[in-house]
């Protein structure tokens, strides 16, 4: 058995200053920051003009935050020494570049703590930048760079893509309208359940166009290789995915059958509210009581959920209510059944259920089984390939809070959405 051998204490190799191409030769420690002074390890006597060896003039200092050390601010006081050439007079400083890009003010090794921080850890930018002693927009503009040169701009990232989701998301509310983005996810490893689905890309804009062209700009070696495209309801994407990628299946997205299942449940629940009472649901009517519990699984009610519902549909002119309820039931009970040729099954017979004969007062029923019946095969398609769902996105939403630069949020996106955790560690600092 081996064991660890301990060495002499050297704050170089433990603040990873080594890899960076300094030294420690010094420390200041204050009860709100610390500050290590270094120097460069590797001369650099030789002019960049004539290649004549030059001589020491003197030495310049360059700070450079660092990756904080017991939640202290650390800060790198780099003594960097200047030379003379002997022969053309030039003057030149030593290469810091291993230590820190030119003119940035924060090191190698803090922005690497930063990009964790904000993948792994999911720490806001504005904790990050406290954590390294600089301002919001020193720490954001470095992360940002950072992440898209590792993470962003790698090509191995669409590698071993096999199933894609594309799906649509308002980054930003205005009092104009909503400002939305395309959304392009990676769902192989839920397929595959090696791990979460990731986000692959995001588009401003939503249209067939924006789709089109995201497809169109992939290698055709990528394209090819494409089995499954997981979509909403927007034929759009639909028509793009069958352009681009012919041989691809377009399955309909499960969360997005039954949300227009559920908005059919609430525009009927809405109207026959209006026509019953005369007004929009208000605290104590029946209707307006239950509208949360319709929404729920009918194997999770509880007995006294179970008991309001069979309050409200004893009443005749609810009826309408029901029957729509009990489509919605249908539906999720299809998607939550573990057999998928008997969920199949359940899913056809709804569809073909809605599809035809249904009474005309039902018109939120027959608009939903008109939508049904077109995306039909998509829509089964699903349960011959389970774990192709785009899911709801909600890791988006809080990102999308405080952002009026779509450039901006869309790197943060692409950050703080996870899925680039093997990119990351794979990168040496």
């Amino acid at each position: 058995m081996h064991h660890p051998t301990f060495v002499t204490p050297d704050l170089t190799t433990f603040c990873r200053l080594d890899e960076l191409g300094l030294q420690a030769v010094g420390q200041m420690l204050e009860p709100d920051r610390a500050v290590l002074e270094c120097r460069v390890v590797e001369d650099d006597p030789w002019c960049r003009k004539c290649g004549a060896e030059g001589v020491p003039r003197d030495t310049v200092t360059r700070p450079l935050a660092h990756e904080p050390f017991g939640h202290r601010p650390t800060t790198l006081l780099v003594r960097v020494r200047r030379y003379r050439c002997t022969h053309c007079r030039r003057t030149w400083r030593q290469d810091t570049s291993k230590a820190a890009a030119p003119r940035e003010k924060i090191s190698r090794g803090g922005i690497g703590w930063a990009l964790t921080a904000i993948v792994v850890d999911h720490l806001t930018v504005s904790r990050a930048a406290a954590g390294l002693g600089v301002s919001w927009h020193t720490a954001n503009t470095a992360i940002l760079a950072e992440g898209r040169r590792r993470l962003i701009d790698d090509p191995a990232r669409f590698d071993g893509v096999t199933t894609i989701g594309v799906d649509e998301h308002v980054w930003r509310h205005t009092r104009f309208g909503e400002k939305y983005v395309t959304v392009i996810i990676d769902l192989t490893p839920a397929r595959n359940k090696t791990g979460p689905a990731r986000l692959l890309d995001m588009v401003e804009g939503r249209s067939k166009q924006v789709f089109k062209q995201w497809l169109a700009a992939r290698p055709a070696e990528w394209s090819s290789r494409i089995e499954v495209v997981a979509m909403d309801g927007f034929s759009g994407f639909k028509t793009a995915a069958a352009e681009e990628l012919p041989d691809a299946v377009p399955v309909m997205d499960p969360f997005h059958v039954v949300r227009l299942a559920g908005d059919a449940l609430d525009r009927t629940r809405q109207r026959v509210q209006q026509d019953t009472l005369g007004h929009r649901g208000h605290a104590g009517d029946p209707l307006y009581g239950v509208r949360r519990t319709l929404h729920t699984g009918a194997s999770f009610l509880t007995e006294n959920q179970t008991a309001r519902l069979d309050a409200v549909f004893a009443a005749e002119e609810h009826v309408e209510v029901e029957a729509t309820w009990g489509i919605y039931q249908r539906i999720v009970a299809a998607y939550r059944e573990p057999d998928k040729n008997k969920a199949k099954e359940m899913m056809r017979a709804v569809i073909d259920s809605v599809s035809n004969g249904v009474p005309a007062m039902l018109v939120e029923v027959r608009r939903l089984g008109r939508t049904l019946k077109q995306r039909a095969a998509d829509i089964l398609a699903f349960f011959d390939r389970p774990g192709t769902s785009n899911g709801r996105l909600e890791h988006l939403r809080g990102s999308a809070l405080g952002f009026r630069n779509l450039t901006h949020y869309i790197a943060r996106s692409l950050l703080e959405a996870g899925g680039f955790r093997p990119l990351l560690h794979s990168h040496s600092r």
